[in-house]
């Protein structure tokens, strides 16, 4: 599919190429075919209520494929915020006075109005009807993480995802040595509602002919289990957070045939330990929510990136711009590239976490890459705090889970990796930093935590 060919009047709710027999997902091993979703998201639409947009409750993969299909053939679309926290239902609440929960058990109650998923009794032989979505349906409203401020939402287009979600189906069986993702298996840490795992497993499986596991492991040994419930090849979706406790949990894995890796930069030492131990290629994905997926590398190549058929930049440093493929209009870009060519750059960091301590400049995504990058510690995060106003020098406080390295150590590591304008004045011990289901570090939750550990220090 070409740009121009977004605005075309109808594109399938499923991938044409693949066979209804063929299985859409699966859970606790057992196949739930593309014939049976069609049957199910019938039912579940005929349902639901008028309004909208829908709020899928539910860590079931496959139940919120169901949610984003029924809401679709109603007219309505999907909400995908990062948490559910009070505060984020509130903003909910007021940015979508008509929207709805579709929850399953277990599944906390938030203040909005809710319906219960009903009960999908065993498919039939029967020949559903394969839907068509308008190209111009935004059949998602994803908010941002807020790890750099208030998240704001951003609607997505059907037509838009269907020419992003089958370059990547093209890049990956290309990693694959495949002609096409059908009997490829997913298997994502991420949550389906993040625009992430939303893409490379939802998505990847409704559009790309893959078929992904309802559960999202997170212990080492779930993933495991989840890994051999599902038939080879399989692709692993997750992130640097969740790969290196995977790593460091030592469990052994079954085979994977690929590792997808996204939501922040990993470092070359991290990816090669990753292939080292999953005997599999491993590929990050570079994107952002106001554009998608733009490009990827395999990072144990070198550090260049390669962007996605259609997809082509320009400017440099803070002022890059991707236009093209299902990106119709030119989006500047929230990092710090280095563009090589139209199609090829390196990643220089966010270009909202540049700082400059003592006339120095770096990023924090750059420090934080070479704490995380000591041997033995787990997981890092540098902290700028706020100017005093009284003239003296910032300088940067350093939060680590590390409970085996000495702070001598730590210093002295990190005086090889970076400027000693950049080493931390302060190193808070933690048991473990709040990021969130996708392993993001949002600002506020990191600098709330970073004022009161030095409040308590007496060091505020």
């Amino acid at each position: 599919m070409t740009a121009a060919s977004l605005h075309s009047p109808g594109l399938a709710l499923l991938a044409g190429h693949a066979s209804l027999d063929e299985p859409l997902a699966w859970r606790a091993g057992q196949p739930l075919s593309r014939r049976r979703y069609l049957q199910d998201v019938h039912r579940l639409a005929a349902s639901l209520p008028a309004g909208g947009p829908v709020l899928a409750m539910t860590s079931d993969r496959y139940l919120f494929m169901l949610a984003l299909g029924a809401a679709a053939l109603r007219g309505q679309s999907s909400l995908m915020p990062p948490n559910h926290t009070p505060d984020m239902v509130r903003r909910l609440r007021t940015l979508f006075p008509e929207g709805y929960v579709l929850g399953d058990a277990g599944q906390p109650r938030l203040e909005l109005p809710t319906l219960a998923f009903p009960a999908f009794g065993p498919g039939s032989d029967e020949a559903p009807v394969l839907p068509a979505l308008g190209s111009e349906h935004e059949v998602a409203h994803v908010l941002t993480s807020g790890s750099t401020g208030q998240p704001m939402p951003h609607g997505k287009r059907w037509g838009q995802l269907v020419v992003n979600i089958r370059a990547e189906a093209s890049r990956i069986a290309e990693t694959l040595g495949r002609p096409d993702l059908r009997g490829v298996s997913i298997v994502g840490t991420v949550p389906a509602h993040h625009m992430y795992g939303f893409e490379s497993t939802v998505l990847l499986s409704m559009l790309g002919g893959a078929a992904c596991a309802a559960e999202r492991p997170f212990y080492a040994q779930d993933v495991a289990r989840v890994l051999a419930s599902v038939p080879r090849p399989r692709v692993l979706v997750t992130t640097p957070v969740h790969l290196k406790t995977l790593l460091d949990d030592g469990v052994p894995l079954p085979p994977v045939d690929l590792t997808v890796s996204a939501t922040a930069p990993l470092s070359p030492q991290l990816a090669a330990r990753a292939e080292a131990a999953l005997g599999a290629p491993l590929v990050e994905i570079y994107g952002c929510t106001e554009a998608g997926q733009v490009a990827t590398r395999r990072t144990t190549d070198g550090p260049e990136w390669r962007t996605f058929p259609g997809l082509v930049l320009a400017g440099d440093g803070e002022e890059a711009i991707v236009s093209g493929g299902h990106v119709p209009e030119p989006t500047q870009l929230a990092d710090v590239l280095e563009v090589v060519e139209p199609t090829r750059f390196r990643l220089l960091g966010r270009s909202n976490d540049l700082i400059n301590v003592a006339g120095k400049r770096s990023s924090l995504s750059h420090l934080n890459y070479h704490l995380n990058s000591i041997e033995g510690v787990r997981d890092g995060a540098f902290w700028l705090p706020p100017d005093a106003g009284d003239g003296s020098v910032v300088r940067l406080v350093a939060l680590v889970v590390a409970p085996e390295v000495r702070r001598e150590a730590l210093l002295a590591a990190l005086r090889d990796r970076v400027d000693a304008a950049f080493l931390p004045r302060r190193i808070l011990r933690v048991d473990s930093l709040p990021r969130d289901p996708t392993g993001k570090l949002p600002a506020g939750r990191l600098a709330e935590l970073a004022a009161r550990l030095l409040a308590e220090s007496g060091h505020a």
